[in-house]
This record gives structure tokens, C-alpha cells and sequence, in this order.
């Protein structure tokens, strides 16, 4: 068994074809199958099995296949650690980021640490919660920032800042006479709702605290799921409901007098902020001195 062989195993898996395996790894469609043909004759079994549409995983080879990526991942730590051909490539550091972090807390950050270490080049890519988390385990981040944590015991989760969930709504005369007395359960209820999508982390916690004040999920009447906090925004501008949301990402509307601010409850609802790494893919030493200058900057908050 080696690397090439279970490189070829795993675009095989995930494109499901031994043709585009062949294409991404610049390689003829015969020499895939030769790589295929001897790891399964080395382990005795039957690694895919051929439909008339595509390629399949056998039970033996969904087996083999994150033990597979793990090993591949392993060996890109290594040559990242260790090669210093190319300086811009070792000084890289990938990011993962949810909504929140990623657009509003993130910029300053990244813009702060590139002043400050000129020498490292920063890579962004957003995605909800869940999704960022699913990155780092597959070590194609380096380093997570989400709104919420994972299970996975590999997988490091660390709070670096406190978010402030709040409810908004249109700025007009019916929302403006609960500035005072701010909103009860039983009003909620009469409310239509514009939510995050599955797997956001300001859902998550925003459904969490609802549930700890005695409201009933199933009851509320909800109009619309939205992934985009711009509009999220903008729709309740337009009156088509009202949501719960980050205040780091209101702060611009509600300084316009576009939207009002509500407290969640009767005291104000803050939830962690996570920094999220994989032990089995460890990051880089520019990653890990990203994270330390993180933990530098927010460590009086």
C-alpha cells in the first residue's frame, strides 16, 4: 500500500468516477484503475461497487476512506512544515468563517494581523457554523471561527468573543411602544419570523435561549429562512417580520434609525464566539501564531 494508491482511492470516492479521478490527478484512466486494482488485491476486498450511473462505496471501502483522507492530510502537514521552496505558500493561513465572525468581527482582525506580521498572506472562506467545523475536520481550513461548537472530541473549541443576540424589528409606531416594555412571550407568539438557516450558529443559540425563557419553538410563526444577515435586515426594514440577530451586525441599521434593538430578555443575552482547530490536522506555525495574537487581542473582553 502507498500514497498514490489511496490518493487515487480517494478522487475515485468522492468523484465517483475513475474518469475524473484520472483527470484531477493528471494521470491516465488505466494507471487509476491499476492503483484501485492493487489496494483492493493488498486488502483482500472490494474497496467500490459499479452501477450503470456512477461509482459507489463498498461497505469495506466507506471504511477505509477516512482513514484514507487522514493519511493523505497527514502528508500535506508534513511537506507544509517542513518544504520552504515556496515562502508565500508556507506563510499561508486559511480561514474558516461563519457570518457573523466572518463579516463583522474577522476584518479588523485579519486587517490588525496583517499590519502586524506583513509577512503572512490570509485566505477567507465563509460558510454557516457546522460547515466551518466540517472544514477544519477535513483540515482544509486551518483555523474555524463559528458562532457555536461541535462534538467531535478532535476538534479544539475555544471562545475569544462575547456576541450579543438581539430581536429587531422595522423602526414604526408599532414596535416603538415596546422600547419600554420590551417583548412578552404571549407577544412572540403573535409575531412573524424571519430565521437563520439549519446549521447557523445564531440559530442554534437564539432558539436555545428561547426555549430557557419558556417559549414554544413550534409555536411561533415563522415566514421566512434567510442564510444572509444583509437580508435578514433589509426584509425586516421592509416590515416582513422581525428576527433575532447579531448586534455586532446591526449596529449600522439601527445608528440609521432603519431598525429597533430589543434585548432578548429581561437581561442582556450574549453567546461565545469559537476559534476551532483539528488535532489530527495541526495548523501551521503562521496559523498558530494567528492564533495567538487573537487570543492577545480579545483577552480583556
Amino acid at each position: 500500500m502507498n500514497l498514490k494508491q489511496l490518493e487515487a482511492f480517494v478522487c475515485v470516492a468522492e468523484g465517483k468516477s475513475f474518469s475524473a479521478a484520472a483527470k484531477k490527478l493528471y494521470l491516465t484512466q488505466p494507471t487509476v484503475s491499476s492503483h484501485i486494482s492493487s489496494l483492493e488485491k493488498e486488502l483482500g476486498v472490494r474497496l467500490f461497487v459499479r452501477t450503470t450511473k456512477d461509482v459507489e462505496l463498498s461497505s469495506e471501502g466507506e471504511l477505509l476512506y477516512d482513514n484514507a483522507r487522514r493519511m493523505l492530510q497527514l502528508e500535506k502537514n508534513i511537506l507544509r512544515d517542513f518544504t520552504q521552496k515556496d515562502l508565500k505558500a508556507a506563510n499561508k493561513i486559511i480561514v474558516g468563517a461563519s457570518t457573523v465572525p466572518g463579516q463583522y468581527i474577522l476584518p479588523q482582525i485579519l486587517s490588525l494581523f496583517s499590519r502586524t506580521y506583513p509577512g503572512n498572506q490570509l485566505e477567507l472562506r465563509e460558510a454557516d457554523s457546522m460547515e466551518v467545523v466540517r472544514l477544519v475536520q477535513d483540515g482544509q481550513v486551518e483555523i474555524g471561527f463559528t458562532g457555536t461548537t461541535g462534538s467531535d472530541p478532535t476538534c479544539v473549541f475555544e471562545p475569544f468573543y462575547h456576541d450579543r443576540l438581539v430581536i429587531i424589528t422595522p423602526n414604526n409606531d408599532k414596535y416603538r411602544q415596546f422600547e419600554k416594555t420590551g417583548f412578552s412571550i404571549e407577544q412572540l407568539y403573535e409575531e412573524r419570523w424571519i430565521v437563520r438557516e439549519e446549521g447557523s450558529g445564531t440559530r442554534k443559540e437564539a432558539e436555545r435561549y428561547l426555549q430557557d425563557m419558556g417559549v414554544e419553538l413550534n409555536r411561533l410563526e415563522i415566514v421566512a429562512t434567510i442564510s444572509n444577515q444583509e437580508t435578514i435586515k433589509k426584509s425586516v426594514e421592509a416590515a416582513m417580520g422581525i428576527s433575532i440577530i447579531s448586534g455586532a451586525a446591526v449596529e449600522d441599521y439601527v445608528e440609521q434609525g432603519s431598525l429597533l434593538r430589543f434585548s432578548l430578555g429581561d437581561q442582556e443575552v450574549y453567546r461565545k464566539l469559537y476559534m476551532v482547530w483539528s488535532k489530527n490536522h495541526k495548523p501551521g506555525k503562521a496559523a498558530r501564531l494567528f492564533i495567538r495574537f487573537v487570543r492577545e487581542l480579545y483577552a480583556y473582553l
